[in-house]
């Protein structure tokens, strides 16, 4: 049933947004390296790899410089475009087509490069795969403000490692633990909402059994704290 309503959606989604994703194509051509989408191999269900698509916001060879495949706001691998679709997260629409073709879901874990996958401990990779990759989910509503919370430390890859990943992964398999109709139609709520107000907590008072972050994250990803 995930994929009936995962197939509409998408298409739906697709026919309503065609003007904008043609729009943004002829923006991307035009500018910066003239590169219209970038394709990155992402893990997939069953820890199979699939190629992701996005609309082109970093230079070409973006994943070998800096900090590789993590990103951080301020990142000066982001073309000036760049910086606007990923802020409106407009540069993850063409994700639509990887859910068409099945690689994804309309909801899941968000589909992590393999060196951000296996930042994840092995007992949480194990769960994660279990189900397809999501263009939202419980990992990518609250860690929506991710590469600002990287901006902010010096030492952005080891705080993704030790921090960020460790918690992420328990949210992401916490979504796979609660897999159903219910969750799904729930987070794509939810993901409208956070979009129209990101300072929301609503997440922490839809999902009240969510794992508690570490003290580290609380602050930053809106944990109301008593």
């Amino acid at each position: 049933m995930h994929r009936f309503f995962d197939i509409l959606f998408s298409f739906i989604a697709v026919s309503v947004l065609s003007p904008l994703l043609l729009t943004v194509a002829v923006i991307l051509k035009f500018t910066g390296e003239g590169e219209v989408f970038f394709l990155q191999e992402r893990i997939g269900k069953d820890g199979k790899p699939f190629n992701l698509f996005k609309f082109a916001t970093m230079l070409k060879n973006s994943p070998k410089v800096g900090t590789g495949t993590v990103t951080i706001q301020g990142d000066p691998r982001i073309l000036p475009v760049g910086a606007f679709l990923r802020k409106s997260k407009m540069n993850e629409l063409p994700q639509l087509f990887n859910i068409i073709l099945g690689d994804m879901s309309i909801i899941g874990p968000r589909p992590q490069a393999p060196r951000c996958f296996n930042a994840f401990p092995e007992d949480l990779q194990k769960i994660i795969v279990k189900v397809k990759p999501g263009l939202s989910g419980m990992g990518a509503i609250v860690f929506r403000g991710e590469e600002r919370m990287l901006a902010k430390h010096e030492h952005s890859l080891d705080f993704y490692d030790n921090v960020i990943a460790p918690y992420k992964g328990q949210v992401e398999a916490w979504y796979v633990e609660h897999y159903s109709l219910k969750e799904y139609f729930k987070i794509i709520a939810i993901t409208n909402w956070v979009i129209l107000s990101p300072k929301t907590d609503v997440v922490w008072r839809a999902f009240e059994d969510l794992p508690v972050p570490p003290a580290e994250l609380q602050s930053e990803i809106n944990y109301p704290v008593s």
